[in-house]
């Protein structure tokens, strides 16, 4: 098994791209299935995900042509389309789900396993069943499997329970393909969503309202293949600002759009990171101010991102005074927790709370990464901690960061990758 091998490194310095949103790629790949004719994307970022998205097409009868130089990939979807997802791909991804929806509006039907990805905390599928009876499928669930079966989808008002990404993306396309009005209402407003619908609009659907929480979506007989362009992954754009202010280094950050970090934005710079928004991109300075305790509570977008959680924690176990963290969305994430306490960090965790006292001198450990970001916040902390740290499991961390490695080592990190 592989590992990241992370020495303490000073401050880091320079220049850093961001990559393609994985949250964004994936249910735009997925949604490609639903098109009658080629499809081109651009800037995807080169990530396990990817390809296990990839190997799902290509599995349900799709063309899929792969190329990193220039980070595009093409699909053209034959005449005929298989309803089933093979296991030993779904059982890799959590993702694999999102097929429910366009191989259901496409073919009138899906069977796909129950689906795997990171141990965060309980995923279920709920929502998406939930919104697919609505559009008037047949849902079961057994032996791990869901299946569902529609002669013709209907249009509905559907509310959801919780503003789930996942579901909200699966109904959009579903929709997309149903007889009359969808009204999605309590729907996520990520970027990611946004990113979703703009992509099918130019495939031909007619949905409104993404980026709210309430999204209307007007069926269409058919759609046609496109080309878009994946926004910029906010994740990794949120990761290097904590890996510039954890470092107290001085980082500029290009390919990022500053709206879709605004709640990271705001925790740095109540930290004392300086954050200015320049021409070329986000830069990010924790070499100006002393560093300082802030509170973090995880909401659903606009609010601060569950998904940056982890790499707070990392940063807060470096700053004076003791910080707060309380975790709303998913109810296990704070697997890191124990993983940072082997570094020197002594968080206490009590529920979704955990107490982060701050100022604990970090040194390297052996670590696990327990899922993507909580590797990532690790690397971070290593960069940090006196010694070595060695990172086992970094398959998740590979899952979801594009050449997250070397493009560290760019700005000065001292890591490298081995096998065991």
């Amino acid at each position: 098994m592989a590992k990241f091998i992370v020495e303490q490194s000073g401050p880091l310095r320079g220049e850093v791209d961001v990559s393609g949103s994985k949250n964004a790629v994936l249910p735009i790949l997925a949604a490609t299935l639903m098109a009658e004719g080629k499809c081109e994307i651009y800037d995807v970022p080169n990530l396990r995900d990817v390809d296990v998205m990839c190997r799902i097409l290509r599995s349900m009868g799709a063309s899929v042509e792969e190329d990193w130089e220039t980070h595009t990939i093409t699909t053209e979807i034959g005449s005929v389309l298989a309803d089933e997802v093979p296991y030993e791909l779904v059982k890799r991804m959590r993702a694999s789900i999102f097929a429910m929806g366009p191989l259901l509006a496409r073919t009138g039907k899906a069977r796909i396993a129950l689906p795997g990805g990171c141990s965060i905390g309980d995923r279920p599928i709920d929502l998406h069943n939930k919104g697919m009876r609505s559009l008037g499928a047949r849902v079961t669930t057994d032996l791990g499997m869901v299946e569902v079966e529609a002669e013709k989808l209907q249009g509905s008002l559907i509310y959801l329970d919780f503003p789930s990404v996942g579901a909200t993306e699966n109904i959009m396309m579903a929709a997309t393909m149903a007889e009359g009005l969808t009204t999605i209402e309590n729907a996520a407003e990520e970027p990611e969503i946004v990113d979703l619908a703009n992509f099918l609009n130019k495939m031909g659907a007619r949905i409104k309202g993404a980026g709210t929480d309430t999204i209307r979506i007007e069926g269409v007989e058919k759609l046609r293949g496109a080309r878009h362009t994946v926004i910029p992954d906010r994740i990794e754009t949120g990761t290097f600002m904590v890996a510039a202010a954890i470092t107290r280094g001085d980082v500029l950050i290009r390919n990022c759009v500053p709206d879709h970090v605004k709640p990271v934005i705001a925790k740095l710079m109540e930290c004392g990171v300086t954050v200015n928004d320049e021409v070329e991109g986000l830069r990010v300075r924790g070499d100006i101010r002393k560093l300082v305790a802030t509170d973090i509570k995880t909401m659903p977008y606009p609010g601060f991102p569950t998904d940056m959680q982890a790499l707070f924690m990392a940063l807060l176990s470096t700053v004076d005074g003791a910080s707060t963290v309380i975790e709303t969305v998913f109810e296990n994430r704070f697997m890191h927790a124990a993983e940072l306490s082997r570094m020197g960090a002594n968080i206490k965790v009590n529920g979704r709370t955990a107490i982060v006292p701050g100022k604990n001198p970090l040194v390297g450990a052996q670590v696990i990464s327990t899922d993507l970001r909580a590797g990532a916040a690790l690397v971070l902390a290593g960069l940090m901690a006196k010694g070595t740290t060695e990172i086992s499991e970094i398959y998740h961390i590979e899952r979801g960061y594009d050449s997250f490695m070397e493009k560290l080592v760019s700005l000065g990190a001292n890591i490298r990758r081995c096998e065991d």
